[in-house]
């Protein structure tokens, strides 16, 4: 009952249904770049985090595109295309130190499996993230 009288309000439904697209789009980028991550370390035997590097590089470019368009769409302004670049890589940077360390911490620190860091890139991050994507990259 709280949860639909607070649905009723058009910002908080706005809001509501970013968090359903950010979450939709950034599960299936965050498994697909958690895949790829997983199988350059374990396949290629590159170190985990260079690993981790090559595929955040392939990986951002997909991911500005895919919430600009989709999860963010008709969020906010869109004259000033350098500015929103400029803030959506400095966000990404703070998710990718977060990625760097848990890399560090579960494989290099602990000697856990590549896969390991996986589960906080999965669960984790995003969560980091979206807050500073809806106010600050496309506010």
């Amino acid at each position: 009952m709280v949860l639909s009288s607070v649905l009723r309000e058009p910002e908080h439904r706005a809001v509501a249904m970013q968090a359903i697209r950010y979450a939709a789009a950034g599960l299936v980028i965050t498994v697909a770049f958690s895949a790829c991550y997983w199988a350059v370390a374990e396949f290629l035997r590159i170190d985990p985090n260079l690993s981790l590097a090559l595929v955040f590089v392939v990986f951002c470019g997909i991911s500005f595109v895919t919430h600009g368009a989709f999860s963010f769409a008709g969020h906010g302004e869109r004259d000033r295309p350098h500015v929103r670049l400029t803030r959506f890589f400095v966000v990404n940077i703070l998710g990718f130190v977060a990625n760097q360390f848990f890399v560090w911490l579960l494989v290099k620190k602990l000697g856990g499996p590549n896969w390991w860091p996986v589960i906080p890139f999965i669960l984790v991050t995003p969560w980091l993230t979206f807050i500073l994507h809806r106010k600050w990259v496309y506010a």
